[in-house]
C-alpha cells in the first residue's frame, strides 16, 4: 500500500488527482457503451451469417439429393483459389472482414452436363464462402467481446478503486491537518496561559517585595 503524505501539498495533489479521474470517467463510460453497441452488433451479424450458413447447406443438401443416381464424378469440381480478408477499425478494435473467396471450377460442357450442375457449383460456392465468412464474424465478437472487458475493467477501476481511493486519501489528510491544527491551538493557548500565569506570579512577587 502507498503511503502519502499527510501535508497540504500532497492534499492538493489529491484533489488534483480526484479531479482528473471524474473528468477522465465519462470519456471512458461513453466509449464503453459504444463498444458494447458494436459488440451487439457483432452478435446480431454472427447471428445472421449463422443462419443464412445453414439455409446454404440445406439448399445443398437438395441439390446432393439428385445426385443419388448420378454417376458423374465431381470430385475437384470446385476448389477454394484465394481468401482476400481486410482489416478495418471500429472504435479503435481491429477487426477481419470479407472481401472475397475466389474459386477455381472445373470446365465442364453446358451442354453435356446435367442441368443441376450449375446450381450445384453455385451451392458449394455459397456454403465454402458462409463457412469462411461464419469465421471471421466469429473472430469479430471475439475481438470485440475482448474490447468491452478492457474498458469494462478500466471504468471499474476507476469507479470502485481510484475515485474512492482520492476521496479516501483527501479525507484522512484533512483530518490529520485538522487535528494538527486543533492541536497547535490547543498548545498555544496552554503556553499563552502558562506565559500569563507567569507574568502574574511576577507581579504578584514585585508587589510583596516592596
Amino acid at each position: 500500500m502507498t503511503t502519502i503524505a499527510l501535508s497540504k501539498s500532497s492534499l492538493q495533489q489529491q484533489r488534483n488527482r480526484l479531479g482528473l479521474f471524474r473528468r477522465f470517467l465519462p470519456s471512458l463510460e461513453l466509449k464503453r457503451q459504444q463498444l458494447t453497441t458494436e459488440y451487439q452488433r457483432a452478435l446480431q451479424a454472427l447471428a445472421d451469417t449463422t443462419r443464412a450458413v445453414e439455409q446454404s447447406k440445406q439448399s445443398l443438401t437438395g441439390v446432393l439429393a439428385i445426385l443419388g443416381s448420378s454417376s458423374m464424378k465431381l470430385s475437384g469440381l470446385v476448389r477454394l483459389r484465394r481468401i482476400d480478408l481486410a482489416e478495418e477499425q471500429v472504435l479503435g478494435v481491429r477487426l477481419p472482414a470479407l472481401r472475397a473467396a475466389e474459386f477455381d471450377v472445373a470446365d465442364y460442357s453446358l451442354l453435356a452436363t446435367p442441368f443441376w450442375l450449375d446450381a450445384l457449383v453455385s451451392s458449394v460456392k455459397e456454403v465454402i464462402t458462409g463457412r469462411i465468412r461464419l469465421r471471421v464474424h466469429r473472430e469479430r465478437v471475439a475481438r470485440m467481446h475482448s474490447a468491452v472487458r478492457r474498458i469494462t475493467q478500466r471504468v471499474n477501476l476507476f469507479e470502485h478503486v481510484l475515485i474512492p481511493g482520492a476521496r479516501k486519501n483527501i479525507t484522512h489528510i484533512q483530518i490529520f491537518l485538522a487535528d494538527v491544527e486543533r492541536s497547535a491551538v490547543v498548545t498555544s493557548k496552554i503556553a499563552k496561559a502558562k506565559h500569563t500565569g507567569a507574568r502574574t506570579s511576577a507581579a504578584a512577587a514585585t508587589r510583596g517585595t516592596r
